[in-house]
């Protein structure tokens, strides 16, 4: 069968099973639509905090940008997998046990502030907005490349899908969507990366193949192989980097406690019985990750690899299929500058003019194709990618449509409002979010793990100072945790803003503060977070009693 019958037939099957959990799960309780009743299994919350968490950025993505950036990309692994650990370790427990609903909520009782609870409310919102303007794009790319339709029809049918089960599950539903979602999409990254690991190096392990010799019998390692292949064309070394030092450290800290201030993902932790389950799923969301992030650098340079040696210095006319076919979507585009016919692709360093522009959101989607692998798993791959974007963009709605209706309505506008109301307001905030996300990911601001990682830099300038402060200081106030997420937030957003959008022609390290990127910039943020909150704190009153009191039973996360 064709890679077009395949693809329908994966996604098709996926999309059913969704469905069908869905309906399966449907949330009948105000409960059930936040926290799916607080009744999952540890090991299943693991495999749904594990599909939540691991988005679009992190499947079609991420290793798109390892191959493309090198040692340079590894921030991105580094930072995700840090910042889940210290997630697990520093916040999960202790959050679980204050067991409140959402962030927002845990801000606005622990600062006895409702003021401090919008600004929380403003801050999951927007921090949603901007990373599920990510999940909707992937879609988007996944849709337009194998079921051949428009990045717009393709952003709709997504929408679509998300909006069923999202509405009609809340978090219950959700919740079960999620580990189904994790199952298609570790095998689809799993499969690929084991077939073309025993094509490239003779080992069936992906990490092993990764720092083993090629399997034509030259004895030379993979990577020795890739770096040559990038020198010669004039692209960076690969192994190298081109990033400043400080560069490289303020972006992985950004996505590390970006990570850990993630609403999303946070509220997972809801989901569980007690404490101790909370800390259990946390274990095992960390050993589902790893079995894609682990293979996340393999699978880059063998796509890397590939593309290398498949199209550079080769006729147009005797293009392979799978570049047609990604041409079509307008992520590859060739241009023949010197009209000699042939795909010249040159890195800067080279003094033959580049004639190929990649999306490299495309590395991972487009990997078998390029390795010749079967069709049906050319489709599977396609089910994988959607199953990551629509698993993490359905967490993310649940987050916005909580904070409006329960945060926004129940807690601050219509206190006296009902159970069956608050119900209804968080299904309708859920549908106006799908559109408004549909609206970015047919707009978005970036490539997929770009508009996520702005996500992370604004989550750690706005939510985990005020998370950890609110846990482990006693000290800390409203009057401090307002001004520090206020500031945080709004420095992050206004850089990022002034070099992405405003002045872009000045996003390059020279214009850049101490040569800090927009991607790194929220580590700076939360750094002002602290320090203003802090100084704040100091000079305007203590927190009642109660909430000191409040304050020392949360950090001694006994079972509840």
């Amino acid at each position: 069968m064709s890679v077009q019958s395949w693809t329908y037939i994966m996604v098709g099957l996926s999309f059913a099973l969704y469905i069908g959990i869905a309906i399966w799960a449907r949330a009948s309780s105000r409960a059930d639509f936040y926290v799916a009743g607080k009744g999952i299994p540890p090991l299943l919350n693991g495999m749904a905090t594990a599909a939540d968490w691991m988005s679009a950025a992190s499947f079609i993505s991420m290793a798109g940008l390892i191959s493309f950036m090198g040692r340079d990309g590894s921030v991105y692994l580094m930072g995700w997998t840090g910042g889940y650990v210290l997630l697990a370790l520093l916040l999960a427990p202790y959050l679980r046990k204050f067991g409140k609903f959402t962030v927002p909520d845990f801000v606005g009782d622990r600062y006895y502030s409702q003021t401090a609870r919008f600004v929380a409310i403003i801050c999951a919102i927007f921090i949603s907005f901007t990373y599920v303007a990510g999940q909707m794009r992937g879609v988007g790319i996944v849709f337009s490349r194998f079921l051949n339709v428009d990045i717009t029809l393709g952003v709709l049918i997504g929408m679509g899908i998300v909006f069923f089960y999202a509405v009609l599950g809340g978090m219950k539903g959700i919740t079960y969507t999620q580990i189904a979602q994790y199952c298609v999409l570790i095998f689809a990254y799993l499969v690929p990366a084991i077939f073309i690991s025993l094509l490239m190096t003779g080992h069936i392990i992906p990490q092993i193949g990764f720092g083993g010799t090629m399997a034509d019998g030259s004895g030379i390692y993979l990577l020795d192989r890739l770096n040559g292949l990038s020198q010669e064309l004039g692209f960076n070394t690969y192994t190298d980097g081109s990033k400043s030092t400080i560069d490289m450290f303020f972006i992985t800290a950004a996505l590390m406690v970006g990570t850990a201030g993630l609403p999303h993902v946070i509220v997972r932790f809801y989901t569980v019985k007690k404490v101790a389950a909370a800390r259990s799923s946390a274990g095992w969301a960390l050993l589902f990750i790893a079995l894609l992030y682990t293979t996340a650098p393999a699978l880059a340079a063998f796509a890397r690899t590939n593309l290398l040696t498949t199209i550079s210095n080769i006729e147009y006319s005797a293009a392979p299929e799978w570049f047609k076919n990604w041409e079509k979507t307008g992520l590859i585009k060739f241009e023949d500058l010197n009209g000699d016919g042939q795909i010249q692709y040159r890195g800067p360093k080279s003094e033959i003019k580049n004639e190929l522009t990649i999306d490299r959101d495309i590395m991972v989607l487009a990997n078998p194709e390029i390795a010749k692998l079967p069709n049906w798993v050319v489709g599977l791959v396609a089910a994988g990618g959607l199953a990551a974007a629509l698993s993490t963009a359905a967490g993310l709605l649940l987050v916005i449509s909580t904070s409006i209706a329960h945060d926004l309505l129940k807690k601050e506008l219509m206190p006296d409002i009902g159970a069956k109301q608050e119900l209804m307001a968080a299904r309708i905030a859920a549908g106006g979010a799908v559109l408004i996300a549909g609206y970015f990911g047919l707009h978005p601001p970036g490539f997929v793990a770009q508009v996520v990682a702005f996500a992370f830099g604004l989550a750690a300038a706005s939510f985990f100072p005020a998370i950890v402060m609110g846990i482990f200081s006693t000290r800390m106030n409203r009057q401090g945790a307002i001004s520090g997420m206020v500031v945080g937030i709004v420095f992050t957003a206004a850089y990022i803003i002034y070099f992405k959008f405003i002045h872009p022609e000045l996003n390059s390290a020279e214009h850049w503060w101490f040569g800090i990127s927009p991607e790194g910039i929220g580590a700076l943020g939360m750094l002002l977070n602290f320090a203003i909150a802090n100084a704040v704190s100091r000079v305007t009153p203590p927190p009642p009693d109660e909430i000191r009191a409040l304050v020392e039973r949360i950090r001694v996360p006994l079972e509840n």
